[in-house]
C-alpha cells in the first residue's frame, strides 16, 4: 500500500515529461522546432497547450440547390395573416404593459430627485444607491419599450379586414 502514492506521482509526471516546447505562429501552434524557426514563431513559456481540432461537415450535409430543399409545410395566406394579427395583438399588449412600467419607473425616479425614505435622511449613500437603481430601472423600461416598438415595426403596418 505504501508504493501506491509513489506510483501515482510517477504516472502524473509522465505527461509533463512528454510535452515538447510549444511555439506560437499567429493563431497556430506547433511543437516542431524546424517549422517554428522557418515561420519565425515565438516559444510559449509555461503551461500546456491543448488543441482540439474542430469537426468537419460531412459531404451529405451540404445544402441542395434544387427546388426540393424547402421541406417546411406551406401555410395558406389566411392562416398566416391570422398568425400575424395574433402576434401583433400580443406585442401591442406587451407594449402597453411596458409603457405602464416605464411611467411607474419615471414617477418613482422623479427626475433624479425622489423623496428620501426612512433612514435615507441620515444615510445619504443609501439614498444615492436607491436613486441609481431607479435610474437603471427607467433605462431598462425605456429599452423594453423601444424593443417592442421595433418588433411591431418589423411586422409592418396593421392590416384591417
Amino acid at each position: 500500500m505504501s508504493c501506491l502514492p509513489l506510483a501515482l506521482a510517477a504516472l502524473m509526471a509522465v505527461p509533463a515529461l512528454a510535452q515538447d516546447a510549444i511555439y506560437r505562429c499567429g493563431n497556430e501552434y506547433t511543437n516542431n522546432p524546424a517549422v517554428a524557426k522557418q515561420r519565425g514563431c515565438t516559444p510559449l513559456q509555461g503551461g500546456n497547450v491543448t488543441v482540439i481540432e474542430g469537426t468537419r461537415p460531412s459531404p451529405t450535409a451540404a445544402p441542395r440547390s434544387n427546388g426540393a430543399s424547402n421541406t417546411a409545410p406551406r401555410v395558406d395566406s389566411a392562416a398566416q395573416r391570422a398568425r400575424d394579427a395574433d402576434a401583433r395583438a400580443i406585442l401591442e399588449t406587451e407594449l402597453r404593459r411596458a409603457e405602464e412600467r416605464l411611467a411607474e419607473a419615471q414617477k418613482a425616479y422623479a427626475n433624479g430627485e425622489p423623496e428620501k425614505q426612512g433612514i435615507e435622511g441620515r444615510n445619504h449613500q443609501r439614498y444615492l444607491d436607491r436613486v441609481a437603481e431607479l435610474k437603471a430601472a427607467v433605462g431598462r423600461a425605456e429599452n423594453d419599450v423601444a424593443g417592442i416598438r421595433r418588433e411591431l415595426q418589423r411586422l409592418g403596418p396593421a392590416t384591417t379586414n
